[in-house]
């Protein structure tokens, strides 16, 4: 499982009622059902994505989420969840808000591009990188608003968002040390939790 899944299991309460937007395969919300005894639903576009969280019983409803969460109503959830995917998203600062609409909190993580090894490519190669975390180039990429943690801080600012934790995390030794000083340089990935 990728690490940033297993920091944000300690937000979750047990018991909660939970939305995890683009669920991928259903890894995360079958753990959290299976560790933290969660009821909730997943929300997937992709029809092989789909057929995963089938077999492994998790409850998935087919919706691309660039159409708004307007099916659900206000706090009906405990916890919205987005892993990995708020970057993909058309308007990333309405889902933002859709969710903690839905939502008492919400939690999202994404891929930090303002980390050194992505501001070191673009410097030295003038190209756009392409990493174990952002595994694209730039003409077939899903990712579409790439930002940063302090981009993101600033939404939060902007729309009167709670930052109630945020953890800056790195896989490797030294990233993992610098990232408490200079996060923004050394984090890879950026984990929130929300609420409004």
């Amino acid at each position: 499982m990728r690490f940033d899944l297993d920091v944000i299991q300690p937000y979750i309460k047990y018991k909660s009622r939970i939305l995890d937007l683009g669920c991928g395969d259903g890894n995360l919300l079958q753990r959290l059902q299976n560790d933290k005894r969660v009821t909730g639903y997943g929300i997937e576009i992709d029809h092989d994505h789909i057929t995963s969280c089938i077999k492994r019983g998790v409850d998935v409803i087919e919706k691309n989420i660039d159409d708004g969460l307007s099916t659900f109503e206000d706090r009906s959830f405990d916890t919205v969840i987005m892993t990995q995917a708020i970057q993909a998203m058309q308007r990333p600062d309405i889902v933002v808000e859709e969710m903690l609409r839905v939502g008492k909190e919400c939690i999202i993580t994404f891929p930090n591009f303002g980390h050194w090894k992505a501001r070191c490519h673009l410097f030295f190669t003038g190209r756009m990188p392409v990493s174990d975390l952002l595994p694209y180039e730039w003409y077939n990429t899903p990712n579409i608003h790439f930002c940063t943690f302090r981009d993101f801080d600033l939404l939060c600012a902007e729309r009167k968002i709670t930052i109630l934790n945020r953890q800056v995390v790195a896989q490797d030794g030294f990233s993992r040390l610098m990232n408490k000083w200079l996060p923004n340089w050394f984090g890879e990935t950026a984990i929130y939790h929300l609420s409004k």
